[in-house]
């Protein structure tokens, strides 16, 4: 593709999906310059914290993978030489890798204007020119174009036979539905509760409302003002927020599920 100016496609692998906490353990950057000439950087960074499990099988980048890289501070400025003033791409990076890049840099006092530059996300180009509907996975798994779209009985029949037609093709041969369940469903567990009110961060728990929200663990709320914790009790809140407030009063917490 031609470019007027240069762009650098980057991705993170990161401990996590807090922008506001997690941290960065790998970063990839392609430079494409208008001569059509490519240049590569890729590190490896110790985060200076446990990468989770989930993390680890996801990217197989483990905590002894990381122990002698360099940490962020070390790398930053040649990060920013590499970037220079260049346009900017990737897949989903305006909402979450630009952002925790962003934070990352500010955490050690340098400040990255990335909103100031032209971005391109392949994510955003992508949702907008294909839909990702139950039309568009019947059409997909099953070849055949949904009639009746947004009927309830239609919808369900489409529904059952994207299902038979996805434990076919991922089942290994399996034809029960039960195969499905290699597939985890779940945001790598990252939150404690339906209603998200806690997160997971670095093996404890985070509120994410009120007061303490992002800011401080469970087990610190407990201990330096439980006052606010009988308030929750008392609340509008669900069952097993208010479970786990009663526990945490009692000094009870749930240990990390990925330890």
């Amino acid at each position: 593709m031609k470019l007027e100016k240069p762009l650098v496609i980057l991705d993170l692998e990161t401990t996590g999906t807090w922008i506001e906490k997690d941290r960065i353990i790998e970063i990839a950057m392609i430079l494409c310059l208008p001569d059509k000439t490519m240049k590569e950087y890729v590190r490896r960074i110790n985060p200076e914290m446990i990468i989770p499990t989930e993390v680890v099988q996801l990217t197989g980048i483990t905590n002894e993978i990381v122990k002698g890289c360099p940490r962020f501070r070390e790398v930053a400025h040649e990060i920013l030489e590499f970037l220079g003033d260049s346009e900017l791409g990737g897949f989903n990076v305006e909402r979450f890798d630009l952002p925790l890049l962003e934070r990352e840099f500010s955490d050690i006092g340098i400040v990255f204007k990335w909103r100031e530059r032209k971005i391109y996300d392949a994510q955003k180009v992508y949702h907008l020119n294909e839909k990702r509907d139950l039309a568009a996975a019947y059409a997909f798994y099953c070849g055949e174009v949904l009639e009746d779209a947004h009927s309830a009985l239609a919808d369900t029949r489409a529904t059952l036979k994207v299902l038979e037609a996805q434990v076919e093709r991922y089942g290994c041969g399996e034809d029960r539905v039960d195969a499905l369940d290699n597939f985890d469903y779940k945001m790598m567990g990252e939150f404690y509760d339906c209603e998200r009110r806690f997160r997971w961060w670095n093996g404890e728990l985070y509120m994410m409302f009120g007061k303490y929200a992002r800011k401080k663990t469970l087990k610190d709320i407990a201990r330096d003002d439980p006052r606010y914790l009988e308030w929750i009790l008392s609340a509008d809140f669900s069952t097993e927020v208010k479970e786990l407030v009663s526990a945490a009063l009692e000094g009870k917490f749930p240990q990390y599920p990925a330890q």
